[in-house]
């Protein structure tokens, strides 16, 4: 089993409920997405590293960080991700996995924290949404995460969480889309909407600012 890897490195974790801890990143080559707010583009259109599961599960264990996150580009679109992150589980670590929505996620390993994204309409890619993942969430390991560029994506997010009674299901994070939209402009729409979703900032665009992703 083999995957293309982008690269695998440390540092602080900056988005979901476990934003601000030190993480190992495991960053898959290739989404077959074009989201308008990407900031992996160089990940998404590379072709990656040939690496076993193996492979990979040493190279984090090198890192010695119990918490490790899937992501991408789009992890779900190599079949080898769900086997690696069986194996990583197997081998204690806490792992998280970051993922577009567009593919299933019936079949992640139940260990597996998922924090997957609902594409809203500014994304431009909301027609790749598989909606059916709304229907298998568990509030003890799914977050959704809700880029929001405007307020017609604001409005749009808010309707969903009413009609597919989404609060209480499982963790629920606004973020602002970088360069579009303002923190305090979206913490102003959350307060009079008093809409039950937790604001997220990205704490490593904070920290390193105008760095992709690596």
């Amino acid at each position: 089993m083999t995957l293309q890897v982008y690269a695998i490195f440390s540092s602080i974790q900056g988005e979901s409920t476990r934003s601000g801890l030190p993480t190992t990143f495991i960053r898959l080559a290739g989404c077959p997405l074009n989201c308008s707010y990407c900031d992996t583009r160089l990940a998404c259109e590379a072709t990656g590293d040939s690496m076993t599961v193996d492979d990979v599960v040493e190279k984090v264990a090198q890192h010695g960080r119990r918490l490790v996150e899937v992501t991408g580009g789009e992890p779900l679109a190599q079949k080898s991700a769900l086997p690696l992150m069986t194996a990583l589980a197997d081998k204690g670590f806490d792992v998280m996995l970051e993922t577009s929505g567009a593919f299933s996620i019936a079949n992640v390993d139940p260990r597996v924290r998922v924090i997957m994204d609902v594409k809203t309409p500014g994304s431009q890619m909301r027609d790749k949404m598989d909606m059916s993942n709304l229907d298998l969430l568990d509030s003890n390991r799914h977050e959704l995460k809700f880029v929001i560029t405007s307020r017609d994506d604001f409005d749009w997010a808010s309707v969903l969480i009413r009609t597919r009674k989404l609060a209480g299901t499982c963790e629920l994070l606004f973020s602002p889309a970088s360069g579009l939209l303002k923190g305090e402009e979206l913490a102003k729409w959350i307060l009079d909407a008093n809409l039950p979703v937790r604001l997220q900032l990205q704490v490593h665009k904070i920290l390193w600012p105008g760095e992709e992703n690596k």
